[in-house]
């Protein structure tokens, strides 16, 4: 299934719409996967938008916020637009100082600027499929545009277009390939890799004193469901439990979930920190992860958290059965009843041993499913060949 029959090593670029540093799995699969290549003797460059025109960035891209007051799913076109056209001239000045190598693009707006920009097929194009179905469907979750919608349609169209056309194709979950294929068939004549997320082991932190009960990590916008979180504390707290929890990230949806903080009456219980980039060497002086996305196709969120040696809470939604399995690693809980899911995280917490025994699978599955020194050489292998 490897693209790269003959074994080369070529160098590795890896294209990305999205600014170098930030909390998104996409941000942290790249740091991940480019910490993994240095550590092993094969650096990687990032191209991004924000690698060429300097000058032009912000007024070209300040212009969707502008947009945004009037209508949201020009705001998403403007984005999608410029942030592609930079990406691609950004590639096409650094493509032409290589030879043959591989473009590691990060979603379909990728790979059509890097086969835009390539010289020749010698210059090859990676795709690694992050979205759960299409990302027209993420920007419908965000409301941003209307699912079905001129936008809607063409974004697929792009989808459509670029997919089939790509050297190679990584899915991070055998739920979001067939989630893929479902509606692009197409997809299937592209040699492909189902290879997971994954993430360096997290050291022990020098103070195992606690920060609090529960944390969760992921941007702050409607699919992820901080409302829900929000909902099982208050319930927690009905029972005379007063849990703590700690939301790592920044979104559109944080003003409202603030409002709704105190609303509850959990200004003591809740923090939003926003993004922090050294999150997860905190992750192991917390008792549990929890986790309340109505779709993924494989968070590195819950990585992490089993790395750090965390029971983590979740719906099992997506890809997240490829990850632990309920009563092992983790607790499945349902998102339509929050005072049945308050019940069943505190029949977690109360019983330490059972605490303490998921915790432990969380790592076993970690070291043996997702740790960087396992899953990275397959990825490595699938875009540049084995090792020599």
């Amino acid at each position: 299934m490897r693209p790269n029959e003959e074994g080369s090593s070529s160098p590795l670029v890896i294209a990305t719409m999205l600014r170098e540093e930030g909390i998104t799995g996409v941000h942290t699969h790249v740091r991940q996967l480019r910490r993994y290549l240095s550590d092993h003797g094969t650096p990687a460059t990032l191209v991004t938008p924000f690698s060429w025109g300097r000058r032009l960035t912000y007024p070209v891209f300040g212009v969707r916020r502008v947009l945004e007051r009037f209508s949201r799913p020009a705001g998403v076109a403007w984005y999608r637009r410029w942030h592609e056209v930079f990406l691609r001239n950004a590639l096409r000045r650094h493509l032409a100082d290589l030879g043959d190598c591989v473009i590691y693009a990060q979603g379909p707006p990728e790979a059509r600027a890097a086969l835009r920009a390539r010289r020749g097929p010698h210059q090859r194009v990676i795709m690694a499929a992050h979205f759960r179905i299409s990302q027209s469907d993420e920007w419908a979750d965000k409301r941003e545009i209307a699912p079905g919608g001129r936008l809607f349609r063409a974004i697929r169209q792009v989808e459509r277009e670029t997919i089939p056309r790509v050297d190679g194709l990584v899915c991070v979950s055998a739920w979001g390939r067939d989630a893929l294929l479902d509606w692009l068939p197409e997809a299937a004549t592209v040699p492909y890799a189902v290879i997971g997320n994954f993430v360096a082991p997290i050291p022990s932190p020098p103070s195992r004193e606690p920060l609090g009960d529960l944390v969760t990590i992921g941007n702050l916008d409607l699919v992820k469901n901080h409302r829900f979180l929000l909902k099982v504390l208050a319930e927690a707290g009905r029972a005379g439990r007063a849990l703590t929890l700690d939301v790592f990230g920044e979104g559109p949806c944080r003003k409202d979930l603030l409002e709704q903080t105190r609303s509850l009456g959990l200004e003591r219980n809740v923090r939003f920190h926003g993004f922090r980039a050294d999150v997860r060497e905190s992750l192991p002086r917390y008792r549990a992860y929890v986790h309340a996305s109505y779709s993924e196709s494989l968070p590195l969120a819950i990585i992490e958290a089993m790395a750090a040696g965390l029971p983590v809470v979740t719906a099992d939604a997506g890809g997240i059965r490829e990850l632990c399995d309920d009563g092992v690693e983790a607790r499945f809980w349902s998102l339509d009843d929050p005072v049945l899911a308050a019940k069943d995280l505190l029949d977690l917490l109360d019983s330490e041993p059972a605490r303490l025994k998921m915790a432990t699978a969380a790592s076993e599955r970690f070291r043996r499913d997702f740790d960087a020194d396992v899953v990275g050489p397959r990825l490595r292998s699938f875009l540049l060949g084995p090792a020599r």
